[in-house]
């Protein structure tokens, strides 16, 4: 694993948790050598995860709609910035950056994110290791959802290993880092 998506809100959330939680994993991945890929956004748990990862000394690829630049939010001392046409293309150069994907806390956009690599990787558009960063239990009515999903048939057994949860940014790096790996193509219609 040599880098590492991570979804986040662009709001603090009300938990102080959350954006200590950011700076730990910002700084988890640069300790390991591994490049941070986000949304690029110097503002909320987006800013502060790539803040610790470039105060580490890793390096941080930001991935922004050319909307949100004219809004000035894009952060500008990363060391690499791609400006995209839509938020689809960003989602895309994102996946296609990381070798692994982490949702911290976050918002509609954080889930958008976070369901659509999902998808990708049970239509087996990819097979790489999600996870889940369950800061202060922020994604246990979430966790339940995927149980009652299973529970009614809408989610197969198998595809509820795709997600790896853990509580910290160290358990969660190394919870990816072993993940099982898919057979190519392994995936079921439903």
């Amino acid at each position: 694993m040599k880098s590492v998506a991570v979804f986040c809100g662009a709001r603090h959330g009300a938990r102080p948790e959350y954006t200590v939680a950011a700076r730990e994993l910002g700084t988890e991945i640069a300790k390991r050598g591994m490049t941070l890929v986000y949304g690029g956004g110097h503002v909320g748990l987006m800013g502060e995860v790539a803040d610790a990862c470039l105060a580490a000394g890793g390096k941080v690829t930001g991935v922004i709609p050319d909307f949100m630049v004219a809004r000035e939010l894009a952060m500008q001392n990363l060391t690499e910035l791609h400006v995209t046409d839509s938020m689809h293309t960003r989602k895309a150069l994102m996946a296609s950056r990381a070798d692994a994907f982490i949702a911290l806390p976050g918002g509609f956009g954080t889930l958008d994110e976070l369901f659509e690599i999902l998808t990708w990787r049970q239509v087996g558009l990819h097979g790489k290791p999600i996870g889940l960063l369950n800061t202060s239990n922020y994604y246990g009515s979430l966790l339940d959802f995927v149980s009652q999903a299973i529970s009614d048939g809408f989610v197969g057994e198998r595809e509820s290993a795709f997600l790896q949860v853990a509580g910290t940014a160290a358990a969660m790096l190394d919870a990816l880092a072993k993940a099982p790996q898919p057979v190519r193509g392994e995936w079921e219609r439903s």
